[in-house]
Formats: structure tokens, C-alpha cells, sequence
């Protein structure tokens, strides 16, 4: 517990620095790409920090040269780390709005060009939809958790419709995240953090060419089943590789 408290504090205060830096940087060079680079850096520090290690597996299904959204699996505040260490490229989260709201990190947050999200208001919600796919036409990649909060209990959650929609609309592919083992580390509704590995999965690109507003159900059924799929035959892997371990030891 001291460990964890110790954590938070340089978290905290790492938080704190970087997001003065993504504050005031635009100032002298302005730039959302820029500011999308310090929050890289960012996440790879408080990754470090905590002794989280990360395995990236299909890293080379990410689309390098046209725009795509990726929708990842949502357990703990670490998921937003892992993708903006390990997601290659730039791309823009679609953030709920309550992390807006945080003093110099909300101010960040906009200087890197994320969009607000209010899921509580269909009429804002929709701007904020609008506004990721002028993103989108910009050549720009967005994120996002399709489940809309973290999951409690290890389970992926039903996908809301929002996002199929901006991707049927746009025309872009879908990239399927599933993240393993962030829930360990650090679960809903707790600052307890522990050392561990997280396996990061991204799978091949969905085309929504075909798909319409009203088939758009089935879309959701498709990448849902495909993040779900990698959830866990990853979950059982990484459990037999752990049983595996005190017998290798012993032998």
C-alpha cells in the first residue's frame, strides 16, 4: 500500500510536469502532432515508473499511412497508457468529457486536439462525432473505448453505437485492441497499483464497406466478437504460462 501511495504521488506530479509542458508548448511551437508526442512520452514514463512491462502483439496491422479508428477494450486507467505508448502514429482520443474538466491536463488534452465527448447528451454527443470525423478527413486516426467507462468485474461490456457510426460514416476501417492484464495492475475504483505485464493485442483492420446505418449491428457484433476472441485466448495463455512457471522452476 506505502508502495502504491508513493506511486500515485510521482504520478502525480509526472502528470503535472508533462501536462505544463503540452500547456505551454504550443505557445513557442505550435503543433497537435507535437503535443501528441509528449503525451507518448508521458505514458512511457509512468509505465515505467510503475515496473509495467508490455507485450505488443500485431503491431504491424496499424494502417501507417491512412487514418483508422481503433476501438480497445476498456478494465483500468491504464488502457489509456498502454495505447497512447504503443499505438504507433498519431491519432486523437475521443475522451469523455469529465477529463477535460481537470485543471492544465484538460487544457492539454485540447491543445493535443482530443475530442470532448458528453455520452449524457445526445445533441453534444453528436457534435463530438462531427468533430472526430473532420478529424478523420483531416488524414488523422481517433481512439476509443466502445464500451463508454471501464469494466468491473473482467467482463468487455456491450459496445455503444456511437463510434460504428462515425465509421460507417467516414468510410474508414475499424482496428480491434484487445488489452489483457491492465486490470490486474490496477483495477476500477482503486489507486493500488502493481508490477505486471500487459499483453496488447491489435488485430487486422474491419472494413465497413457494405455496412450501413441500419446493419450497423452487425458490425458491432464483429468487432466486439474479434476483441472478445483475443481477450481471451490471450487471458488463458498468459494463465498457463503462469501454472507452466513453478514447474520449469523446479525442474
Amino acid at each position: 500500500m506505502i508502495r502504491s501511495a508513493i506511486l500515485v504521488v510521482i504520478a502525480v506530479a509526472v502528470t503535472a510536469f508533462m501536462s505544463s509542458c503540452a500547456f505551454l508548448f504550443p505557445l513557442i511551437s505550435p503543433g497537435e502532432n507535437k503535443v501528441h508526442k509528449i503525451a507518448n512520452l508521458w505514458a512511457r514514463m509512468l509505465l515505467w515508473l510503475t515496473s509495467t512491462r508490455v507485450d505488443v502483439i500485431g503491431k504491424e496491422n496499424v494502417l501507417m499511412e491512412k487514418p483508422q479508428i481503433f476501438m480497445a477494450n476498456h478494465q483500468s486507467d491504464f488502457d489509456i497508457l498502454i495505447v497512447l505508448a504503443y499505438i504507433p502514429g498519431q491519432f486523437r482520443w475521443i475522451a469523455k468529457k469529465e477529463l477535460f474538466k481537470i485543471p492544465i491536463f484538460g487544457k492539454a488534452m485540447r491543445n493535443a486536439g482530443y475530442i470532448e465527448i458528453d455520452r449524457q447528451n445526445h445533441e453534444k454527443a453528436l457534435k463530438s462525432l462531427d468533430e472526430a470525423a473532420q478529424k478523420i478527413r483531416e488524414g488523422k486516426s481517433v481512439v476509443t473505448f466502445p464500451e463508454g467507462t471501464r469494466s468491473r468485474y473482467g467482463k468487455i461490456r456491450p459496445f455503444k453505437q456511437g463510434m460504428f457510426h462515425l465509421a460507417i460514416q467516414s468510410g474508414v476501417p475499424i482496428v480491434p485492441i484487445s488489452i489483457i492484464g491492465a486490470r490486474e495492475i490496477m483495477p476500477k475504483r482503486t489507486l493500488k497499483v502493481k508490477p505486471g505485464r500487459i499483453t496488447m493485442v491489435i488485430d487486422r483492420p474491419v472494413a465497413v464497406d457494405g455496412y450501413t446505418l441500419e446493419t450497423r449491428g452487425e458490425l458491432i457484433e464483429r468487432v466486439r466478437q474479434i476483441i472478445v476472441s483475443n481477450f481471451e485466448n490471450q487471458a488463458i495463455s498468459r494463465k498457463d504460462a503462469s501454472l507452466d512457471a513453478p514447474r520449469k522452476g523446479a525442474s
